[in-house]
């Protein structure tokens, strides 16, 4: 191409060009993509009921509420502040820390992030040289595996199903570890399953992990959304030994329904927290001071709230699994946290219905969308073919509604 004054530039000829390989690669989120693809929907007047998002259905507490608006008045929340976040809030989050996982930390070990998607992201960021390995449970959350690459590691899948409760084994880590495996990504309670590891399995785990010197990245976000008698075991306090290879990662987001607000944190040995900081000083600079505010009324209130939402979530929690259960070629175990349920449908793949034969979770998902105007996420989004995701963070009437379609569509496969 010739400018108008005579200079010779050149046009990039594809996308690659234009955006950097490593930004190209990134699949983008599919549960996002689920909700968008519903809101459409809906808006054009079709009455989809969406099971796709991650976030509690219930307002942020009242007092969380009246401590940002006191926070917007105040003078001192209108301008810069600290990188790794306000000194009362990370002091108040070495309490909660104490108070609800049995560990004790220091402020200077806790860095407040925009959610706990950052705080994913810096976490690997902070660990990961290129080429080192990270260790990936799975079914796991979406974002975990683009952060992992974006950062220069390598995601290796570890796959537990149905038949473990969804929880990886000793063994099936020790069986993916290479010398190249720098860390360990944990999860429980589990986004997209709601699997619970039990005390023991999280010691072995831990145990496992001192041992080969391998670092422990725990995402315990879902810590209070726990039902049947079950305990999420933080991995530092069951194994204290690993503190110094520990990165724990949480937010306000799921346990005070404040999705928006995105306040998350990582706490951690200090020299890992302050590379962090430094990073993120780059990054972002500070959290919105406001939100911070909120997140400091939150985490050093009563855990009231977060009980109510909870009696709410098992209740919606029995009763998807027992509306599951009764589709025939459905399998739904019980998930134990979070708000999810995750049952296969692999016995409904390659089979014919509605002009259409879907082999795979993507294709069977579309075709709920389109004939029962239900909107579920596919297991593919997760790294295990054959599933679908549900989240039970609606109304009930909803919920019922939502399976009853989808038990209708596919009861017409034979």
């Amino acid at each position: 191409m010739v400018t108008p004054d005579g200079a010779r530039t050149t046009t990039p000829t594809t996308s690659a060009r234009r955006v950097s390989t490593r930004i190209a690669a990134i699949t983008p989120s599919a549960t996002l993509a689920v909700d968008a693809k519903a809101g459409e929907l809906k808006a054009r007047g079709r009455p989809v009921i969406g099971f796709g998002a991650g976030q509690p259905d219930f307002p942020t507490p009242d007092y969380i509420l009246a401590a940002a608006e006191d926070a917007v008045h105040q003078r001192v929340n209108h301008g810069y502040t600290a990188a790794a976040g306000l000194p009362e809030l990370r002091e108040a989050i070495a309490t909660k820390t104490e108070r609800d996982s049995g560990v004790e930390i220091e402020p200077s070990q806790v860095l407040v992030t925009n959610g706990g998607k950052q705080a994913v992201y810096s976490a690997m960021a902070t660990l990961c040289d290129p080429g080192d390995e990270v260790l990936l449970p799975a079914p796991y959350w979406t974002t975990y595996p683009e952060s992992i690459k974006l950062a220069g590691g390598v995601p290796v899948q570890v796959t537990a199903d149905e038949s473990t409760g969804y929880r990886v084994t000793v063994e099936q880590l020790e069986a993916a570890r290479t010398e190249r495996t720098k860390a360990l990504l944990f999860n429980s309670p589990s986004n997209p399953t709601g699997a619970v590891y039990p005390r023991e399995e999280v010691e072995a785990i831990g145990r496992w992990a001192l041992e080969h010197g391998i670092w422990v990245i725990t995402d315990e976000i879902y810590e209070h959304l726990v039902y049947d008698g079950a305990r999420a075991h933080s991995i530092s306090a069951v194994v204290p030994e690993l503190a110094d290879t520990t990165l724990v990662l949480n937010g306000v987001a799921k346990t005070y329904s404040m999705t928006g607000w995105r306040v998350g944190w990582i706490a951690g040995p200090q020299d890992v927290i302050k590379a962090a900081a430094s990073y993120q000083s780059h990054l972002c600079g500070n959290v919105a001071n406001v939100s911070q505010r909120a997140a400091l009324a939150a985490v050093a209130g009563p855990l009231d709230a977060v009980a109510e939402m909870r009696t709410a979530f098992d209740t919606r929690r029995r009763k998807i699994v027992e509306l599951l259960g009764r589709i025939p070629g459905v399998d739904c175990p019980t998930p134990q946290g979070a708000f999810y349920a995750y049952p296969s449908v692999k016995a409904l793949l390659g089979k014919p219905l509605r002009g259409s034969t879907p082999t795979n979770t993507v294709e069977l998902a579309d075709l709920l969308l389109e004939h029962a105007e239900v909107a579920v996420v596919p297991g593919e989004a997760f790294g295990t073919r054959g599933y679908f995701r549900f989240s039970y963070a609606l109304a009930e009437e909803d919920l019922a509604e939502g399976v009853r379609r989808v038990g209708e569509l596919l009861s017409e496969i034979n």
